[in-house]
């Protein structure tokens, strides 16, 4: 699945990925390839990202921590995610 990070002040991450979890209003949660479509709302906490390639842009990289070479992690104040067509976009803060 594709997922996007957007920021008020730029795009932090564009790419493929096997998994997204999320820091959910309601509880962390995690998305899939073909995970049902779903808009929420999202607080303070980390998103983790899994995928077999990473690239960010330099302006954004540093905002990122690695876990290992197939895991992420980059903290938000909060946001909104939207899974449509397989494609994630989280709008976070």
């Amino acid at each position: 699945m594709i997922l996007e990070i957007v920021s008020p002040e730029a795009k932090l991450f564009s790419g493929e990925v096997t998994s997204v979890s999320l820091p959910g209003v309601v509880g962390d949660f995690q998305m899939l390839n073909n995970h049902a479509p779903i808009v929420s709302l999202l607080k303070k906490g980390i998103v983790r990202i899994s995928a077999t390639n990473f690239k960010f842009s330099k302006e954004s990289e540093g905002l990122f921590t690695k876990v290992n070479d197939q895991n992420y992690t980059i903290a938000i104040q909060s946001g909104t995610i939207e899974m449509k067509d397989n494609k994630v976009i989280v709008l976070a803060d």
